[in-house]
């Protein structure tokens, strides 16, 4: 019965994606609308800068600034130093 649902599912996501697909109009990108003024285009260093080199640089600036400001304690950090087989408290039964 449970395959016969996930088949059911399948073709019903595949059914609506072809029919998204089929009444959707292609985009118009060579036309132009009325008051549309493009700028210049984007060189590749520019383009590379902008969506590679900048998320990772900013990622890298967050992590460091998570890093230094992190004021957790010692003791309730996961390391090699303070890990513990046996637990603290004996705990009762």
């Amino acid at each position: 019965m449970d395959k016969k649902n996930a088949l059911r599912a399948g073709a019903l996501a595949a059914g609506t994606t072809l029919m998204m697909l089929l009444l959707s109009s292609p985009a118009s990108a060579l036309t132009r609308d009325d008051g549309d003024d493009p700028g210049t285009g984007l060189s590749v260093v520019e383009t590379l800068g902008l969506f590679v080199v900048a998320p990772i640089v900013l990622f890298a600036v967050i992590a460091g600034l998570v890093m230094v400001l992190d004021k957790s304690h010692e003791s309730h950090r996961v390391t090699s130093r303070n890990i513990r087989t046996k637990p603290k408290a004996d705990a009762k039964a």
